[in-house]
């Protein structure tokens, strides 16, 4: 199992967009696949369930109780059961003082992919793990408990599934539920707009994950107890997916090549810490066109964008679209995987403490 978390400090790059597409695309692909959702704004778990299914799981008031007036039907039936449980509901004894983290078993949602759901109620554990940092360092168990939260919950659901890859959604800040969740993760894919406003992020972005990375495996690691699973905190960047804009995809216009242009240099120097070399260095995965007028069809059919059929709405011209949405997913998936292979091969910078949960 490796994960991958998508991530980048600005937001409004299609980094969920991209998580969903993904983790469909490597399951069509033969793989195992865990989707988590650690953005408190829980949109990739709205990607995935409908309205009838988040009601359920958030225990929402007017939602059927499991008790009471009727036994669901329809998807919500097929994916939600009493043990489902999201990422807040299993932080939920560490933010009341009352225990650890309880697992829940992720939700499937096709024959190879399985989501751990987020909620808008994990915002509240910002706090909680803001408080638990510096007493990391101190090897404060119930401090290390807190931080390595996400990486057990993480860990329990990819054992549950036997999961090849894991997709990790994070919201676009730098606060303490990123940094977290940010730790949990194997390696970073970077989701960049051609413009100034991802390139300020990648700014933030590489000098944050240098000092987590540090301080983690220098000054907290070494103080976590065997019994605590904890990460590795390697973070290890995988590269950068550019999106391109909604407007003259064939030929970008002369501010869209200059940004592109720069990009390479400020992955090297911001997120690498190392000079730009031009040969032998391809840290560019793969440039995305924009399918934005794809999107409401695949809302509405529950559906990724490259599976979108005439009964959906694809008609005509835009089928052709489609099988071009559908090849570009697969070449950025393959390209994604063989970056991965080839991170298994190397060996690790620090040992895995992945120890009892």
């Amino acid at each position: 199992m490796i994960s991958v978390a998508l991530f980048n400090n600005k937001g409004g790059v299609g980094k969920t967009t991209l998580t969903y597409h993904l983790a469909h695309m490597f399951e069509r692909l033969g793989h195992r696949v865990l989707a988590v959702d650690l953005d408190p704004q829980a949109n990739l778990t709205s990607a995935f369930l409908d309205e009838d299914d988040l009601a359920v799981l958030w225990a929402e008031p007017e939602s059927p109780s499991w008790g009471g007036q009727a036994n669901l039907t329809g998807p919500a039936a097929r994916r939600i059961t009493r043990e489902s449980g999201t990422v807040a509901a299993s932080v939920r004894p560490i933010m009341e003082g009352l225990g650890d983290v309880e697992f829940y078993p992720p939700i499937r949602i096709t024959g190879g992919l399985w989501l751990v759901p987020g909620d808008l109620e994990l915002s509240a554990f910002e706090d909680k793990l803001s408080e638990a940092w510096p007493r990391c360092l101190m090897g404060a168990p119930d401090a290390l408990r807190t931080t390595t939260a996400f990486y057990r919950i993480l860990l329990d659901a990819a054992r549950r599934v036997e999961a090849d890859v894991v997709l990790i959604d994070v919201g676009p800040n730098l606060g303490a539920i990123n940094r977290a969740a940010l730790l949990a993760a194997d390696t970073v894919l970077m989701p960049l707009a051609a413009d100034l406003f991802s390139l300020r992020g990648l700014r933030n972005l590489g000098p944050a994950l240098r000092e987590w990375r540090g301080m983690w495996q220098s000054g907290v690691l070494p103080k976590v107890p065997p019994v605590i699973a904890a990460p590795p905190g390697s973070m290890t960047p995988l590269g950068y997916v550019i999106m391109q804009p909604a407007m003259r995809l064939d030929r970008p216009v002369q501010a869209y090549r200059r940004w592109v242009d720069r990009i390479p240099h400020v992955f090297a120097d911001a997120v690498l810490n190392e000079p730009w070399e031009a040969e032998g260095h391809s840290y560019e995965i793969a440039t995305l066109r924009n399918y934005q007028s794809l999107m409401p069809l695949a809302h509405d059919a529950r559906k990724p964008m490259f599976d979108l059929k005439a009964a959906d709405g694809a008609l005509g011209s835009t089928q052709t679209y489609v099988q071009k949405c559908r090849s570009e997913f697969q070449q950025l998936a393959q390209n994604v995987l063989q970056r991965l292979a080839k991170i298994r091969e190397e060996p690790p910078a620090t040992s895995d403490r992945g120890g009892p949960l």
